[in-house]
C-alpha cells in the first residue's frame, strides 16, 4: 500500500493498525544507550521527592529535566 493510500484511510477514520507493522516500529533518533551516572545522596533524595510529587519514575524525571536543559540551550 503506498503512503498516499494509507493516509487517506487515517483521514477518513479507518482503523489502519492492520496495515503496519508494529513489531519493528521505531521512533527515528530515539535509539538508546545506558550510562552509568553517580549522583550525590541529596539529589537522589530530592529527585525522588519531585519524581514522587509528579508521579513518575526517577529515571522519566531525570530524562524530563535533561531533555527541558538541552532544549533551553539550543536557543
Amino acid at each position: 500500500m503506498k503512503a498516499e493510500e494509507l493516509e487517506e484511510k487515517f483521514e477518513r477514520g479507518e482503523d489502519i493498525l492492520g496495515c503496519l507493522d508494529v513489531g519493528r516500529a521505531r521512533r527515528p533518533a530515539q535509539d538508546q544507550k545506558r550510562v552509568n551516572v553517580d549522583f550525590p545522596l541529596w539529589m537522589i533524595l530530592s529527585l525522588d521527592k519531585e519524581a514522587k510529587r509528579l508521579g513518575i519514575p526517577r529515571q522519566s524525571l531525570i530524562k524530563m529535566l535533561i531533555a527541558r536543559h538541552l532544549e533551553e540551550a539550543r536557543t
